[in-house]
């Protein structure tokens, strides 16, 4: 599976991508007021990547790193 690339964007604008990318899940569109660490346990939670070895939001202090870590998991 591909998803997008984190590098060049904000959260919201990377996480928006995600949100279209996986409309199916219903996953909440991230404001500025957004845990970034909590909308990333929503998308760990969809089955999509339930059953993938993906990193743990909590584990990172900066959600590009995360995202990243993420993107090399899945692609």
């Amino acid at each position: 599976m591909i998803i997008y690339d984190p590098r060049y964007h904000t959260f919201e604008s990377w996480a928006a991508l995600m949100c279209e990318l996986f409309a199916g899940q219903q996953l909440a569109i991230p404001g500025a007021d957004t845990d970034w660490r909590l909308w990333g346990a929503g998308l760990k939670a969809i089955d999509i990547f339930a059953n993938e070895a993906i990193p743990e939001p909590y584990q990172f202090d900066d959600w590009q790193e995360w995202a990243q870590a993420l993107f090399g998991a899945m692609n």
